[in-house]
């Protein structure tokens, strides 16, 4: 840690990421009297929606389970939103609150300060101090570039999904999208009624379930239907409406695990496909699904089951990871009282994450809420018994040693 920066003290939270994790949390933190900062290190909120989605994008469950905190999308908009009817809502959530992030700080390292029962965060040139930390940068904040053998020998275009606008410049050729999530799943469609010509890499055993079954969300109906039976039994009815709604996938070359969906999404997280029309495409023949790849050549790829095959472009539509680990100087990821769900959003020491559950957007409101909630019993208790000559102490001994380099420290208010 560089001593040279200089020290901003920020009553409250510390809030990292502009995305609707970290709006939600900042609502929250709002409506219980908490003050807060967010950082954001690109320069719009909701970056990886504005910058790193294509242009087809809806939202996969219904509006009812996507929306943040104290404020319902415009009843004008449909069932499952689309991605510009999102970023719009999103602008709106942070003007209806008044959240003003500041953009362009990248966030370097973070350290709880066991000397002065602090959080440290160093974002371009400053360190901000605070009692509180809240990460609310997601599970996506860097694309997973796969180790595939002789990928970077392969002579065509190559393209992660966070680079795929539309299928316009792919018209005619032969694509090739390695992943079968619902973002592989919704590219290939995309590529498929753009003109490409696409092949599907589908190495494991996925769940895929229509999106609605019988007119009804399939999310909704699951959510309602575990109210009244144990997992398993609804698992049963799920396939079983899935197999009458889209029939044996095994018969198109997509086996399901032996684990039901939600299961399996509970013990692993692993996230069933919802269907918005790529599986009729496959019926047909129009998307061709492909084993594993073996490896890579200049013109195309080896599969597994010995089969080559030339292609022109390459979407790897292999998912996010998050970056905390980069800048979080901790042992582990907060050091979890305990990492299970759903208690996996609180830390020690003043730290806490808003959407790391793998709960979607439905499970970064209910973070943002338990966050607020549990930090505002602090504020509110540690308030009453705090004064300026406590705060002046701190900041006196968080910055011995930096004024004399010409370092200030100051309050952002």
């Amino acid at each position: 840690m560089n001593s040279e920066f200089g020290s901003v003290w920020i009553p409250g939270s510390v809030i990292i990421g502009a995305g609707p994790s970290g709006l939600a949390a900042a609502a929250c933190l709002q409506q219980e009297g908490v003050p807060f900062l967010i950082l954001e290190k690109e320069s719009c909120l909701a970056s990886l929606w504005k910058l790193k989605t294509y242009d087809h994008l809806k939202l996969h469950l219904p509006k009812k389970f996507c929306e943040l905190p104290y404020m319902p999308f415009p009843r004008e908009f449909p069932t499952y939103p689309t991605k510009q009817q999102f970023i719009s809502y999103l602008e709106d959530y942070s003007k209806h609150f008044s959240i003003k992030p500041m953009f362009g700080e990248e966030v370097r390292w973070a350290k709880y300060d066991a000397t002065i029962g602090l959080w440290r965060v160093q974002a371009n040139d400053s360190v901000f101090v605070s009692r509180w930390l809240i990460v609310a940068t997601g599970e996506n904040a860097e694309p997973v570039l796969p180790e595939i053998a002789g990928l970077m020998e392969f002579g065509g275009k190559i393209l992660h999904t966070s680079e795929y606008k539309n299928g316009a410049d792919f018209k005619g050729s032969k694509v090739l999208v390695v992943g079968c999530g619902n973002s592989g799943m919704e590219v290939s469609l995309d590529l498929c009624n753009s003109g490409a010509q696409v092949s599907l890499v589908v190495r494991d055993k996925l769940h895929i379930l229509p999106r609605e079954i019988f007119g009804s969300s399939t999310f909704a109906l699951s959510m309602w239907l575990l109210e009244w039976f144990p997992v398993r039994l609804v698992d049963g009815l799920l396939l079983l409406c899935s197999w009458v709604i889209l029939g044996d996938t095994c018969q198109i070359g997509i086996k399901r695990p032996e684990i039901g969906p939600l299961e399996l999404k509970n013990t692993t997280g692993k996230t069933p496909v919802l269907d918005v029309g790529t599986i009729t495409k496959i019926k047909s023949g129009e998307i061709k699904v492909v084993r594993g790849i073996q490896r890579f050549t200049t013109r195309g790829a080896e599969f597994v089951d010995g089969k080559v095959e030339e292609f022109e472009s390459v979407i790897l539509a292999t998912g996010y990871r998050s970056n905390v680990k980069s800048w979080l100087m901790e042992g582990t990821f907060f050091n979890l009282e305990d990492d299970t769900f759903p208690n996996n959003w609180k830390g020690k020491n003043g730290g806490y994450s808003v959407a790391s559950t793998r709960q979607g957007l439905l499970g970064a409101s209910i973070d943002a809420k338990r966050v607020a909630e549990d930090i505002a019993r602090q504020w509110n208790s540690e308030t009453k018994h705090l004064n300026v000559s406590n705060f002046s102490h701190c900041i006196s001994t968080l910055s011995h040693g930096e004024q004399k380099k010409n370092s200030q420290t100051f309050c952002l208010l």
